[in-house]
């Protein structure tokens, strides 16, 4: 029990300084949106795909972006093979798709957000924002942390990948 309990402590403490919002920071290092992504490690399986994607150079430049960053957990709900497929250079122009359909031009703070409100993504379509219950979703994702504050936009960590129509 005793394990546990540290396990767990250490756990949060590691993801609670993740996501530290960087004004209660003295010394941060200004990230971009890819950087604070590598330095994340529940988010690697979508720094692979943003890699294999060719967006990093896109996701580093000036923005301002409003990323919804999937964890790893979200892409592995995903059916079997799916994030495998998608990565393989022959479906290239399909990771990209589901790639920028979870970036949003500017910087969109959840203070700003409205029940309903629609957001052209990059990709060419719109998500739909909701709020239920306390939690922000985008489509069928709910939002799990808010507000990640990168030097070229701000990243909301979802739970589930969102996909657009193709």
């Amino acid at each position: 029990m005793k394990k546990l309990l540290s396990t767990l402590m250490v756990l949060t403490v590691v993801l609670a300084s993740s996501f530290t919002n960087k004004s209660t920071q003295v010394h941060e290092v200004e990230a971009d949106i890819v950087d604070l992504a590598v330095q994340t490690e529940f988010l690697s399986t979508l720094v692979a795909a943003v890699k294999a994607g060719d967006l990093v150079d896109v996701l580093k430049g000036d923005g301002p972006f409003t990323v919804f960053a999937p964890t790893n957990d979200a892409f592995a709900k995903l059916p079997a093979g799916t994030v495998e497929n998608l990565l393989k250079p022959e479906n290239k122009a399909q990771l990209v798709a589901v790639l920028t359909y979870h970036v949003v031009p500017g910087k969109v703070m959840s203070s700003t957000l409205k029940d309903g409100m629609k957001a052209k993504t990059v990709q060419g379509q719109e998500v739909t924002i909701s709020l239920k219950d306390g939690k922000a979703m985008v489509n069928n994702a709910t939002v799990t942390a808010a507000d990640i504050e990168a030097s070229n936009g701000v990243v909301h960590v979802i739970d589930t990948v969102i996909l657009p129509s193709m």
